[in-house]
């Protein structure tokens, strides 16, 4: 299944091409995307795919939380926090995270109330899912509708 079928599913539409960049103005409502890497550039590369693979129109926001603050392999619920609170328009956020313990930090930042309201761990393969979430969030998909379409990535087959 493509994106642009993953997007049609979702019965939304997604923006005219060259409607122009992002501004606070056009991502107010849209969910905000975090991904959670253990390695920076890791996180950075795939939010600059996906925001790639979704240019055209409006963006939903989008920020990368990879490493520990000394710029180390790790995670950093400092980093999750932050970006979590960047992204969050009020329409809720969506975080994918790679593996082990960024999965366990953003479980646990959840379980203690400290991401902001109606914040997600999304279950979806990191770059897939990634691109998947950001194409729906900035078609103006509901959190849901953005979590399934980031989901339904695992069903994509390569062969």
């Amino acid at each position: 299944m493509a994106l642009a079928d993953v997007v049609d599913d979702l019965g939304v539409t997604t923006p005219a091409p060259g409607a122009g960049p992002a501004s606070a103005e056009t991502e107010a409502g849209l969910v905000g995307i975090v991904l959670v890497s253990h390695s920076e550039s890791v996180a950075e590369s795939v939010a600059e795919l996906a925001r790639g693979l979704a240019a055209g129109g409006p963006m939903a926001p989008v920020a990368a939380a990879g490493g520990t603050v000394d710029g180390g392999l790790g995670t950093s619920a400092e980093r999750i926090l932050a970006a979590a609170r960047e992204v969050d328009r009020g329409a809720g956020v969506a975080l994918l995270a790679d593996l082990g313990s960024s999965v366990l930090t953003v479980k646990s930042l959840l379980a203690e109330g400290e991401l902001p309201a109606g914040a997600r761990l999304v279950d979806a393969p990191f770059l897939e899912g990634a691109v998947a979430a950001v194409v729906a969030a900035s078609a103006g998909a509901p959190l849901p509708a953005v979590e399934s379409a980031a989901g339904e990535a695992y069903e994509y087959r390569k062969a």
